[in-house]
Protein backbone atom coordinates (compact mmCIF):
# COMPACT_ATOMS: atom_id res chain seq x y z
CA UNK A 1 0.00 0.00 0.00
CA UNK A 2 1.03 3.66 -0.03
CA UNK A 3 1.56 6.15 2.12
CA UNK A 4 -1.98 7.77 1.00
CA UNK A 5 -3.55 4.36 1.50
CA UNK A 6 -2.64 4.77 5.38
CA UNK A 7 -3.52 7.98 5.77
CA UNK A 8 -6.63 7.53 4.41
CA UNK A 9 -6.79 4.80 7.07
CA UNK A 10 -5.80 6.41 9.86
CA UNK A 11 -8.00 8.97 9.29
CA UNK A 12 -11.02 6.59 9.06
CA UNK A 13 -10.30 4.82 12.59
CA UNK A 14 -9.61 8.43 13.90
CA UNK A 15 -12.86 9.48 13.23
CA UNK A 16 -14.87 5.76 14.45
CA UNK A 17 -13.10 6.18 17.71
CA UNK A 18 -14.39 10.03 17.93
CA UNK A 19 -18.11 8.23 18.07
CA UNK A 20 -19.94 8.00 20.70
CA UNK A 21 -23.06 5.61 20.80
CA UNK A 22 -25.40 6.27 23.43
CA UNK A 23 -26.78 3.07 25.46
CA UNK A 24 -29.20 4.84 27.84
CA UNK A 25 -27.52 2.75 30.63
CA UNK A 26 -27.49 -0.46 29.20
CA UNK A 27 -23.74 -1.21 29.78
CA UNK A 28 -24.50 -0.82 33.60
CA UNK A 29 -27.54 -2.86 33.10
CA UNK A 30 -25.86 -5.36 31.61
CA UNK A 31 -22.96 -5.53 33.98
CA UNK A 32 -25.29 -5.65 37.46
CA UNK A 33 -27.01 -8.50 35.43
CA UNK A 34 -23.61 -10.67 34.97
CA UNK A 35 -22.60 -10.11 38.28
CA UNK A 36 -26.06 -11.48 40.03
CA UNK A 37 -25.80 -14.46 37.75
CA UNK A 38 -21.83 -14.65 38.90
CA UNK A 39 -23.10 -15.01 42.35
CA UNK A 40 -25.57 -17.02 42.09
CA UNK A 41 -23.42 -19.76 40.06
CA UNK A 42 -21.26 -19.74 43.34
CA UNK A 43 -23.51 -21.65 45.03
CA UNK A 44 -23.74 -24.97 42.40
CA UNK A 45 -19.59 -24.65 42.57
CA UNK A 46 -19.56 -24.66 46.31
CA UNK A 47 -21.88 -27.83 46.87
CA UNK A 48 -19.76 -29.65 43.70
CA UNK A 49 -16.59 -29.06 45.40
CA UNK A 50 -17.81 -30.16 48.95
CA UNK A 51 -19.42 -32.72 47.06
CA UNK A 52 -16.24 -34.20 46.03
CA UNK A 53 -14.02 -33.24 49.25
CA UNK A 54 -16.98 -35.79 51.21
CA UNK A 55 -16.43 -38.42 48.62
CA UNK A 56 -12.71 -38.32 48.59
CA UNK A 57 -12.89 -38.69 52.36
CA UNK A 58 -14.91 -41.48 52.11
CA UNK A 59 -12.56 -43.45 49.74
CA UNK A 60 -9.72 -42.85 52.02
CA UNK A 61 -11.16 -44.28 54.57
CA UNK A 62 -12.64 -46.98 52.95
CA UNK A 63 -9.35 -47.51 51.83
CA UNK A 64 -7.85 -48.09 54.96
CA UNK A 65 -10.98 -49.84 56.39
CA UNK A 66 -10.76 -52.64 54.01
CA UNK A 67 -6.68 -52.62 54.45
CA UNK A 68 -6.14 -50.71 50.26
CA UNK A 69 -2.63 -51.25 51.09
CA UNK A 70 -2.50 -55.18 51.12
CA UNK A 71 -5.09 -55.41 47.62
CA UNK A 72 -2.83 -52.58 46.12
CA UNK A 73 0.13 -54.51 46.95
CA UNK A 74 -0.93 -57.72 46.02
CA UNK A 75 -2.77 -55.95 42.17
CA UNK A 76 1.20 -54.75 41.60
CA UNK A 77 2.55 -58.31 42.20
CA UNK A 78 0.21 -59.65 40.38
CA UNK A 79 1.19 -57.76 37.46
CA UNK A 80 4.53 -57.44 37.74
CA UNK A 81 4.50 -61.39 37.80
CA UNK A 82 2.25 -61.17 34.55
CA UNK A 83 4.84 -59.03 32.74
CA UNK A 84 7.57 -61.00 33.40
CA UNK A 85 6.20 -64.24 32.77
CA UNK A 86 4.57 -62.54 29.15
CA UNK A 87 8.22 -61.06 28.69
CA UNK A 88 9.68 -64.60 29.58
CA UNK A 89 7.50 -66.19 26.82
CA UNK A 90 8.32 -63.88 24.38
CA UNK A 91 11.54 -63.82 24.58
CA UNK A 92 11.54 -67.56 24.68
CA UNK A 93 9.35 -67.59 21.21
CA UNK A 94 10.56 -65.22 19.58
CA UNK A 95 13.63 -67.08 17.67
CA UNK A 96 11.29 -69.66 16.86
CA UNK A 97 9.02 -67.24 15.19
CA UNK A 98 10.10 -65.69 11.47
CA UNK A 99 10.81 -62.56 12.76
CA UNK A 100 14.25 -61.03 12.75
CA UNK A 101 14.46 -59.56 15.98
CA UNK A 102 17.54 -58.79 17.91
CA UNK A 103 18.14 -58.51 21.76
CA UNK A 104 18.57 -54.62 21.32
CA UNK A 105 15.38 -54.12 19.43
CA UNK A 106 13.32 -56.06 22.37
CA UNK A 107 14.96 -54.04 24.58
CA UNK A 108 13.97 -51.40 22.71
CA UNK A 109 10.42 -52.19 22.73
CA UNK A 110 10.43 -53.10 26.45
CA UNK A 111 11.32 -49.47 27.51
CA UNK A 112 9.11 -48.20 25.15
CA UNK A 113 6.04 -50.31 26.75
CA UNK A 114 7.33 -49.80 30.18
CA UNK A 115 8.51 -46.00 29.72
CA UNK A 116 7.00 -44.69 27.22
CA UNK A 117 3.38 -45.05 27.17
CA UNK A 118 2.78 -44.85 30.78
CA UNK A 119 4.71 -41.39 30.32
CA UNK A 120 2.20 -40.46 27.17
CA UNK A 121 -0.50 -41.48 28.70
CA UNK A 122 0.22 -39.49 31.94
CA UNK A 123 0.76 -36.56 30.05
CA UNK A 124 -2.23 -36.94 27.92
CA UNK A 125 -4.24 -37.53 31.37
CA UNK A 126 -2.42 -34.21 32.88
CA UNK A 127 -3.34 -31.95 30.13
CA UNK A 128 -7.38 -32.81 29.95
CA UNK A 129 -7.53 -32.27 33.97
Amino acid sequence: MTDKDNLLIEEFFKQATRQQIEDNGFTERVMERVERIDQRSLAPHRLSLLWTWFCTAIGLVLFFVFNGWEMLKASLQMLYASVITSLEVFITTVPTTELHLTPWMILLVVVFVLVYLPYQTARKLSATL
